[in-house]
């Protein structure tokens, strides 16, 4: 039987288009997703110009299951992010790090017809993750991407507890940067130039004033003038830029700034469960008006952090 999907779309004027299609039901691996939950996050603003379903992180419910599928059932909450499949066999697959696998589909090159932003979505059941019982399908939404970009650095470049981290932009990756170095033990220095942030920084288990640093993570919107931080880097310390520009960094920023692993995503929606980690968000409609509201005030730079899209 077919299923009417609704998916808000982008368009060359940069206007939402909400676009109806039927699809037929999940075969093999696959798994329909009703759509609950959606974050917003500053790639759909860039690819708000595609014609292209918007929104990669989705959380909803399973509404029916191919016949190779067995780890998830119909009613599990489940969420996924900006990679869609890989292929399992490369170097990169192969070690955890499959967000660097050649042949990838990830949001905005393939399967364009589907997003986030919408009714229901098609997966690959082995790129789902299952939402711990603890998280709040509106919080788990923002971490399958933002939370997971920022986890994926402090997990695989090992920082540890006694380190000194400081953190660029209290944003939407910045506040969660900011709360898993917490929990984890680390000292944690906010660098914003916005001062109506500076409370809200310190609430999140911050410290007030700068030593020399071993790890900065750059979560800006945009990429900062780097001579102010060069001078609090500790020798050997390690920069991280997670800013999602088009422009470079000596090296072209996306082909080097991904999200994470699968192996890292599912240890990070258990962490945050277990230490009560939870993206603030403001919400908007499931809607064409609630898709432009939000991208909009991500736009502006309003957004206080992380928008989530909610189903009626």
């Amino acid at each position: 039987m077919s299923i009417e999907f609704t998916v808000f779309k982008g368009s060359a004027s940069n206007g939402i288009i909400e676009s109806k299609t039927l699809h037929e039901g999940p075969t093999g691996n696959q798994v329909l997703v009703k759509i609950t939950h959606s974050g917003i996050c500053f790639t759909d603003e860039h690819f708000r110009h595609a014609d292209m379903g918007l929104g990669h992180e989705g959380v909803g419910t399973v509404e029916q299951i191919g016949d190779r599928v067995s780890q998830f059932k119909i009613g599990d909450v489940v969420g996924w992010g900006y990679t869609h499949n890989t292929c399992g066999e490369c170097e990169q697959c192969l070690t955890g790090q499959e967000q660097y696998c050649q042949n990838k589909e990830e949001y905005g090159t393939h399967n364009l017809h589907q997003g986030s932003f919408g009714s229901h979505a098609i997966w690959n059941a082995s790129f789902l993750f299952k939402v711990p019982e603890a998280l709040a399908p509106e919080h788990a939404a923002p971490l399958t991407c933002g939370g997971a970009s920022v986890f994926e650095a402090i997990e695989h470049y090992n920082i540890r507890p006694t380190d000194r981290v400081g953190v660029v932009g209290v944003g939407g990756l910045g506040h969660l940067a900011i709360q898993f170095l917490a929990k984890m033990g680390s000292s944690v220095a906010v660098f914003s130039t916005t001062e109506s942030k500076r409370d809200e920084a310190l609430s999140l288990d911050t410290f007030e004033g700068c030593a020399p640093l071993d790890h900065l993570l750059v979560t800006s919107s945009t990429l900062p003038d780097w001579k102010p931080f060069l001078k609090v880097m500790k020798p050997n310390s390690t920069i991280y830029p997670l800013t999602v520009s088009s422009g470079d960094l000596v090296i072209p920023m996306f082909p080097v700034a991904r999200p994470s692993g699968r192996a890292v995503l599912r240890r990070m929606l258990e962490f945050a469960a277990q230490n009560h980690i939870a993206p603030i968000v403001e919400r908007f409609p499931m809607t064409r008006s609630g898709v432009e509201e939000g991208l909009t005030r991500l736009g502006e730079g309003k957004m206080r952090y992380r928008g989530v899209l909610v189903a009626a």
